[in-house]
């Protein structure tokens, strides 16, 4: 077993930031130090949380931690910020607005910059959630940086995604553009207090409908966070389906595609590290430039590594 795992084992928390950092900057022990640390995983309950920038994300989640530990639960959150343009880290706005667990043994808060990354998540998300679940969190809560049309990654990591919308935000229309329909297990309409919340209610539960299946329908929930009302509802609607998950076939069918897209992912990750070694060290590929035909360069260079690069 890696020595940075052996330390966890211990409620070592130094060990566990160092061992996220690790897989960040992937360092050469990564897929080996990951292997282990899936072996020693506790089940924690993987929950997203996803919507537009303002919805009042980091506040929700603010709040659920407050809930969770009241029920003696440890709680990871995992808050995906945006890239700062001058530094390349992530923006810590997440990390003030949760500053008061700060000194709370039971509660760890690491923000990921996404580094480019698409799809709403930094590359590493799923690798830091599984340590932290390897750890020993009872729960993992994963905060998204923002609802986009891409940003659809975050249904390949957790079990079950809250998506967050405020009234007279406009962001209904997005669920029709970006496919959020698909992946949000319950919907959240925070700022509940604001007008235009019957209007938007009415409308997510006209979509609800097209959806539903005789086992399980999608939930919404009302919560005004700076208030901290409808914390406890949200909090038993993901218990509610995380249950539900763990019951059915759609769960198991759930997971067994999550570990099959994290197994594409994972062999694309090393072939994609292989082939930009091969390229970066060898003087013989002809140079790029501004005529150059991407397609037949793609082709040669692909066909040259498959030939000369790989081990």
């Amino acid at each position: 077993m890696h020595e940075l795992l052996e330390r966890m084992q211990q409620n070592d928390i130094r060990a566990l930031a160092k061992a996220i950092t690790m897989v960040e900057n992937e360092h050469p022990e990564k897929l080996a130090f990951l292997r282990d640390a899936f072996s020693q995983k506790k089940h924690a309950r993987y929950v997203g949380i996803t919507g537009s920038p303002g919805a009042g994300k980091s506040s929700l989640v603010n709040r659920l931690i407050t809930h969770i530990r009241n029920e003696g639960k440890t709680v990871a959150v995992i808050a995906v910020d945006p890239t700062s343009p001058f530094s390349g880290g992530a923006l810590l706005g997440d990390r003030v607005r949760m500053n008061q667990h700060f000194t709370d043994d039971g509660v760890y808060i690491r923000s990921m910059a996404t580094r480019g990354s698409l799809g709403g998540l930094a590359r590493a998300t799923k690798d830091a959630v599984r340590i932290c679940d390897a750890y020993g969190f009872d729960v993992v809560m994963v905060e998204t940086v923002g609802v986009g049309q891409s940003e659809l990654d975050i249904m390949k990591i957790v079990d079950t995604t809250a998506l967050v919308l405020t009234p007279n935000s406009g962001d209904v229309l997005q669920i029709f553009k970006a496919g959020i329909m698909e992946i949000a297990d319950l919907f959240v309409i925070n700022k509940a207090d604001l007008p235009g919340f019957g209007k938007l209610k009415a409308l997510l539960k006209e979509l609800i409908m097209m959806t539903a299946t005789d086992e399980h329908e999608k939930a919404i929930v009302k919560t005004i966070s700076t208030e901290n009302k409808g914390i406890d509802k949200l909090w038993k609607q993901i218990k509610d389906h995380h249950d539900y998950l763990y019951k059915t076939k759609e769960g198991t069918k759930r997971r067994v595609m999550q570990q099959e897209l994290e197994v594409y992912e994972l062999i694309r990750e090393e072939i994609w590290r292989d082939v930009t070694k091969f390229i970066n060290g060898n003087d013989d590929l002809p140079t790029i430039n501004e005529n150059s035909d991407p397609y037949s360069l793609a082709i040669d260079w692909y066909e040259k590594w498959k030939k000369e690069g790989r081990s």
